[in-house]
């Protein structure tokens, strides 16, 4: 892989430990690390001209249902809360097979790139008609993008008082089968590696205790992390209590579901006794605002997790709940809600850039992603802050307040995945067309 040089850069926020913001500087890539950063570094590589741009990490994106752009603004589901709107796209989902969750996947991919994403989880919970989790993946690879896909499931249906409809769950034994086959065929352990399993049973309102037990066992076995949805909304308080007799922190507590190798979507609801559990369990948090507001579920204490340890990442969710999937609107949103909540010098647009940075690279166990060093993967989303959104901007750093949406340029691992604000890696205008012909075959349906 030839050298790359990203030279003359008006700023790089570093998101070291140090949390350097340099000016006038460059940042040299050898074999997709970073070799260098400084001034007037030289190569006999490529020169990526970076004047007039901010440059930070890739953005990180922790939680995200990739098949859920083919459902996006369904009506029914518009206006409505959390269980009911699972309940109105449960049969649409069940429609589904490999080719919806392949193309589904690279547009929802293909979206998160062009908002400075190198890095994304997924959580595939459900796998009607053939899917499989092998169908995300290899989309991954298509784009071009730092994969983190999760093997989700559902296995308790209406019949047995879960919400799914029973058409769409799976035995337990083949799910924990299927866990095993795809970490085995996909999991990555290495540094700088480019897919990493985990294992996701979907809720608490969606699985047995037992294969909640049963999945963080085989997880630890096989040294990949967890992931499932928490304390979401009142509605989710509510089960857990009239089902299991106590609260989600204590049901995940019981059953092995804390830890640094553990992260959780949404916990908005958390109360005071679940974050100092998980600040001092290390269990990690994705945040997903725009997702929160659309379903009414509410405004996550991220201000209090912070501020007592809780590990923190930022995650666009499904796109039938968010309805879009930039990354970076989502760390503004992130910003503004805990303004609304808490004051207007809750967060600053630095703070909840490096919770979509470095602090979801960690959750995701990725220290060598989310910020720039040397030695650090060579993630790197170049910002142009020439244009009509940053014009007047006096603090280029403060991206999430008067930047641009959308990246100019985007490297992964040292590889070009958008340039000049432009896919490169895939034909992004097939895909669009063969998502709208999907979409529109679910609908006649």
């Amino acid at each position: 892989m030839p050298e790359i040089l990203l030279r003359s850069a008006d700023t790089i926020l570093t998101m070291d430990d140090d949390r350097r913001e340099l000016t006038t500087a460059d940042i040299l890539i050898r074999n997709g690390k970073i070799a260098a950063i400084g001034q007037q570094l030289t190569t006999t590589g490529e020169i990526i001209d970076a004047r007039g741009c901010l440059v930070t990490p890739g953005l990180v994106n922790t939680h995200h249902h990739l098949f859920q752009t083919l459902t996006r603004a369904v009506p029914g589901a518009q206006d409505a809360a959390l269980f009911g709107w699972l309940k109105t796209l449960y049969p649409i989902w069940e429609g589904f097979g490999p080719e919806e969750i392949h193309v589904s996947a690279l547009t929802g991919l293909a979206e998160l790139a062009l908002s400075g994403c190198s890095l994304s989880s997924d959580h595939l919970y459900l796998y009607p008609n053939g899917a499989r989790l092998d169908d995300s993946i290899a989309a991954a690879a298509e784009v071009g993008l730092r994969f983190h896909p999760t093997r989700g499931a559902m296995s308790i249906g209406e019949s047995e008082g879960g919400l799914p409809p029973d058409t769409l769950v799976e035995d337990e034994a083949a799910i924990l089968e299927d866990c095993i086959r795809v970490i085995d065929a996909f999991h990555d352990p290495s540094e700088g590696s480019m897919c990493q399993v985990g294992v996701a049973p979907c809720s608490p309102f969606t699985v047995s205790r037992d294969l909640m037990r049963e999945a963080a066992a085989l997880a630890r076995d096989k040294g990949v992390r967890l992931h499932t949805h928490l304390a979401e909304n009142d509605e989710d308080v509510a089960y857990s209590l009239e089902r299991f007799g106590c609260r989600p922190g204590q049901y995940v507590e019981d059953l092995g579901w804390t830890g640094a190798d553990v992260w959780h979507a949404h916990c908005v609801k958390l109360d005071a006794r679940e974050i100092d559990l998980f600040a001092r369990s290390r269990t990690g948090v994705a945040h997903c605002p725009c997702s929160n507001c659309r379903l009414g579920s509410g405004i996550a204490p991220l201000v209090e997790m912070r501020a007592a340890g809780v590990p923190l990442g930022l995650g666009v969710d499904g796109s039938a709940s968010n309805d879009t999937g930039n990354l970076v609107a989502e760390a503004r949103q992130a910003m503004l809600l805990q303004r609304v909540a808490e004051g207007a010098d809750a967060m600053s647009a630095r703070t909840a850039l490096e919770i979509a940075t470095r602090g979801g690279a960690d959750i995701l166990g990725r220290p060598e992603c989310g910020r720039l060093a040397p030695g650090k993967r060579a993630d790197i989303a170049v910002w142009d802050m020439s244009g009509i959104e940053a014009a007047g901007n006096w603090d280029p750093a403060a991206l999430l307040l008067a930047g641009p949406m959308h990246v100019r340029d985007l490297l992964v691992d040292g590889r070009q995945i958008v340039r000049d604000g432009c896919l490169v890696t895939i034909e992004l205008g097939r895909v669009v067309a063969q998502q709208n012909a999907l979409a529109r075959r679910l609908e006649s349906r």
